[in-house]
């Protein structure tokens, strides 16, 4: 059985946003998991997909001699192991083990770009920035955008040549579980009980976002819009699940005051499970400035949500506009803020395009799809 090791640079990227992948592949080809050990999460990843780890400590930010050090651990990993293929998730893995796996005569160095962090830089940041991305590249034998738009930014920005390029399936890294992500899991007694527990009256309509409270996630914009519809809606509630980044990317002084003091803003941190939070709302904000593929489009649409998303890639091959959703200009208040009040105020409209947004998501994205596409391109490499 030839050997395959999976790499990110956290392991929560290892076990949530690939979960069942590692685990399924491993009926092919001899798995190991490599990531930062994260206080025993990597362990718990191991357990999860009754695969082998290593851990290799890498960091998200610049950090030349940790960065260095981790090529060194990884290369030694990768002679020891001799493995057929690497593939790498997620930036700081994706250039740190394609050195290490070119140094190591590694003969098929794969990496899936999942977003670009990179396009919200500027001058000398992103001018360093696109060199590394171009070192990544070139040390790899084929590069996966996980979006037809991350395919198009590649290929303009010159990158690496097309002919390295693939998209997998119709898109995304993992696809989604529609069986685990299913409004009709959860009953209405249910939805009551947490509604109830946070403060929502059955009045009330819930807007909701999912993942990190940060400027790049469009929560500046989003706050301001909210803030506006509230001024008109009193019934409208903004839930957000998720944390701050406030060391990597944070929000406006004014606009993280707004969402400590608005009682119709509810804050309920880190959720491990956020399908109970889609089961209680009737609306998905996501005004995102980039993405790769965005995981909680695809949840929230499987849920049965209609969704208000940017003009990003990934976005914008998920939702149809008017079809499961509505999509704006990227950074426009007022445009967020109008669409938000179209579906506030249009029963009739939402609730059509809420019931077409789970069709659209099983038909193109089912997990288990997207994990055989894979298995096929892993197979095509050996000849």
């Amino acid at each position: 059985m030839q050997k395959l090791i999976r790499v990110t640079t956290v392991p929560i990227s290892l076990g949530k946003l690939l979960q069942g992948q590692l685990k399924f592949m491993s009926q092919y080809y001899e798995i190991i998991g490599v990531s930062s050990s994260g206080d025993d999460q990597l362990d718990i990843v191991s357990e999860n997909e009754e695969v082998p780890v290593i851990p290799v400590e890498m960091t998200r930010k610049i950090t030349p001699l940790q960065d260095l050090k981790a090529v060194y651990q990884l290369y030694k990993i990768f002679k020891k192991e001799k493995p057929t293929i690497v593939h790498s998730h997620t930036p700081k893995a994706g250039t740190l083990s394609m050195i290490a796996a070119k140094m190591a005569g590694v003969p098929h160095r794969l990496h899936t770009i999942a977003g670009l962090p990179l396009l919200e830089a500027k001058g000398s940041k992103r001018i360093l920035l696109d060199t590394v991305e171009k070192i990544t590249y070139g040390c790899a034998t084929k590069i996966y955008p996980n979006s037809t738009g991350l395919h198009t930014i590649v290929t303009d920005n010159k990158y690496t040549s097309s002919k390295k390029l693939k998209v997998i399936g119709n898109g995304s890294s993992n696809g989604i579980d529609t069986s685990f992500f299913d409004p009709s899991l959860y009953s209405e007694e249910e939805n009551v009980v947490l509604s109830k527990s946070l403060g929502i009256d059955p009045n009330d309509i819930v807007i909701v976002f999912v993942g990190r409270l940060v400027t790049d996630k469009g929560i500046n914009e989003l706050i301001r819009a909210f803030k506006k519809i509230n001024e008109i809606h009193t019934n409208v509630k903004l839930l957000l699940v998720g944390t701050y980044e406030k060391d990597l990317d944070p929000l406006l002084p004014d606009i993280e005051k707004e969402i400590n003091t608005n009682t119709n803003i509810i804050m309920v941190g880190w959720q491990d499970d956020v399908r109970p939070y889609f089961a209680i709302s009737d609306l998905l904000a996501f005004p995102s400035y980039r993405e790769g593929f965005p995981n909680v489009v695809m949840q929230a649409g499987a849920m049965g949500l209609a969704s208000i998303v940017t003009d990003i890639n990934g976005c914008n091959e998920i939702v149809t506009d008017g079809e499961n959703g509505k999509i704006i200009p990227v950074k426009d208040t007022e445009a967020l803020f109008n669409s938000i009040k179209i579906l506030v105020e249009d029963h009739e409209l939402r609730k059509n395009i809420a019931a077409r947004a789970r069709a659209s998501i099983t038909s193109r994205y089912e997990r288990t799809y997207i994990w055989k596409e894979l298995l096929k391109e892993y197979e095509s490499l050996d000849h």
